[in-house]
C-alpha cells in the first residue's frame, strides 16, 4: 500500500522551464520590430511580472466586460459544458496567469492533472504555490513557455483525454492566419480530447473601446510598462514619459488595436540600433480580434475540430466554444 505521504510527494508540483531560446533571439526580434515600418512589438512582451499583475487588475475593471461575461457563461452553462467535454485527464491552461479561471472549473471538470502554461514564469510560480495549498491532491505541472512559438509538452502528461483551456479571448490576440496555426497546433496535441476556448464577439465601438482604454488608465499603464520591459530585455532607453497609450476599434479588420504613440519627436537607442520617431508616430503593440459565432465555428472547422458547441452570456457579448479534436 502506498502511504499518504508518498501520494502527496508525487502530487507536489514541479516547475518545468522551457527549452531556452537561442542566445539573443528576443533581442533580435525586438530589434527587427522596432526597425520595421510601422514599428511593432509582439504582445508577449506585455507580460513580465508587473505586466501580468496589471492585467489581472484590468480584469476587475467595470469597463473590462470579457472576464465577467466568461464567468457568467461558466456559471449558467457549466453543467452542459462539462457534459460536452466529458472526462478530463489533463487540463492544459494556456496563458494561465493567476490560474483563477481554471480553478473555478476544477469542481465541474474534475481534472486529474493540471498543467498551467504562461510566459511569465515567476508570476506563474506564485499562483501555483497558492493552488498547492488548496488542492494538495491535484497533480500540478506548471510550465514557463512562450506557447505562441512551440507547444511541445512533457512526455509524462497523459495523451488521452487532454483538454486545452484557452480562456479570455486570448486567441483574438493573433491575426487570422496565426490563430488558425495555433488552433491546428493545439489540435495536434489533443487527439481524442478537446479544446475549451473563450471568444470575444463583435459589438458596438462604444462598448469595445472603453474596455481597452479605461477611466483609471490601468490599461495605459499595462501598455506603457511594455517599454520598461523592452528596456530591460534589449538594453534600450525608452522614456515612458515620451509615449501615450492609444486604443481604437478597426471595424474593417474587426479588431481592437493598441498602440504607443510618441508625444514628441524622440530617438530611442539600444545596442546595435536606434530609431527616430516623429511626434504622433506609433508602435503597434497588440490586436484583439472580435468574432461572430459562425466565423469562429468555421475557423475551428478549418483547424480540424468537430462536435463544436458554443454558449453565450445573456447579452451575447462573449462566447465559450467546446470542440473535439
Amino acid at each position: 500500500m502506498v502511504s499518504p505521504s508518498a501520494l502527496l510527494a508525487d502530487a507536489a508540483p514541479r516547475f518545468l522551464a522551457p527549452q531556452p531560446q537561442p542566445a539573443g533571439a528576443e533581442q533580435r526580434e525586438l530589434h527587427a520590430g522596432l526597425r520595421d515600418r510601422p514599428a511593432h512589438i509582439d504582445p508577449k512582451f506585455l507580460y513580465d511580472a508587473l505586466g501580468s499583475s496589471l492585467f489581472t487588475a484590468i480584469t476587475q475593471l467595470p469597463e473590462y466586460y470579457p472576464t465577467r461575461c466568461e464567468a457568467e457563461i461558466f456559471e449558467r452553462h457549466g453543467a452542459d459544458i462539462a457534459r460536452h467535454i466529458g472526462p478530463v485527464q489533463a487540463m492544459i491552461d494556456l496563458g494561465a496567469g493567476d490560474c483563477a479561471k481554471a480553478e473555478r472549473l476544477f469542481a465541474s471538470l474534475r481534472p486529474r492533472h493540471y498543467v498551467p502554461i504562461d510566459i511569465s514564469a515567476d508570476y506563474l510560480q506564485s499562483a501555483v504555490r497558492r493552488l498547492r495549498l488548496s488542492y494538495p491532491e491535484l497533480r500540478i505541472t506548471p510550465i514557463g513557455l512562450d506557447f505562441s512559438q512551440a507547444l511541445a509538452l512533457p512526455a509524462d502528461i497523459a495523451i488521452e483525454q487532454r483538454l486545452f483551456f484557452y480562456p479570455g479571448s486570448s486567441i483574438g490576440n493573433l491575426d487570422p492566419e496565426a490563430a488558425l496555426a495555433m488552433l491546428r497546433r493545439i489540435h495536434g496535441q489533443c487527439a481524442g480530447g478537446g479544446l475549451l476556448v473563450g471568444v470575444d464577439r463583435v459589438k458596438p465601438r462604444q462598448v469595445l473601446e472603453p474596455a481597452y482604454d479605461d477611466a483609471l488608465h490601468l490599461t495605459a499603464a499595462f501598455n506603457l510598462n511594455l517599454l520598461r520591459h523592452v528596456n530591460s530585455v534589449l538594453g534600450a532607453d525608452f522614456n515612458v514619459d515620451d509615449w501615450r497609450h492609444v486604443a481604437l476599434f478597426n471595424s474593417d479588420r474587426s479588431r481592437i488595436e493598441m498602440h504607443l504613440e510618441a508625444r514628441r519627436a524622440t530617438t530611442v537607442s539600444w545596442p546595435g540600433g536606434e530609431r527616430h520617431f516623429v511626434a504622433g508616430e506609433r508602435i503597434h503593440t497588440e490586436n484583439s480580434y472580435k468574432f461572430s459565432p459562425p466565423a469562429f465555428t468555421r475557423l475551428l472547422q478549418d483547424a480540424g475540430y468537430h462536435s463544436i458547441e458554443h454558449w453565450s452570456d445573456a447579452r451575447g457579448w462573449f462566447s465559450v466554444f467546446s470542440a473535439r479534436a
